[in-house]
């Protein structure tokens, strides 16, 4: 596997992004413009109906795996903090947000400790920010 780091974490799916998403566009576009070309016929409605909800269902099919896979990590994460992280740190695991969770699954082991005390002690939300502190990333390549 191609070693992974804050530059090339993004999981880009070339199907769904580059085809699934451009064809259901252009479906969309072209529901519209047989509606407006048709005089508003009852068939150009449920055709751009139709089409609306296929731009709708993709993105939520995306947010709800997204939705599932940072639980799970949440998860994850609360194991990993109880092993790792001193005894003063440990009772405040529950201070951390969803968030920040998931941005910290990059760090290390080594790393994990002081970038989580960092995170609690500076109020570090925004995910990018704390993926940047990290220095030696811990992989993740299965990922939704």
């Amino acid at each position: 596997m191609k070693e992974q780091n804050f530059a090339n974490h993004v999981r880009l799916v070339p199907p769904f992004h580059m085809f699934v998403l451009p064809v259901l566009m252009l479906n969309l576009i072209w529901a519209i413009y047989r509606f407006i070309h048709t005089f508003f016929s009852f068939d150009a409605l449920v055709t751009l109906l139709l089409a609306l909800a296929l731009m709708l269902l993709a993105p939520f099919a995306r947010i709800f795996a997204l939705t599932v896979q940072d639980r799970v990590i949440r998860l994850e994460m609360r194991m990993r903090m109880e092993k790792l992280l001193p005894a003063d740190l440990k009772p405040r695991i529950g201070e951390f947000s969803v968030g920040q969770l998931v941005a910290l699954r990059f760090a290390s082991d080594a790393e994990l400790p002081e970038l989580a005390r960092r995170v609690l002690t500076e109020k570090i939300e925004k995910r990018k920010d704390i993926k940047r502190l990290i220095k030696t990333w811990k992989p993740d390549h299965l990922r939704a």
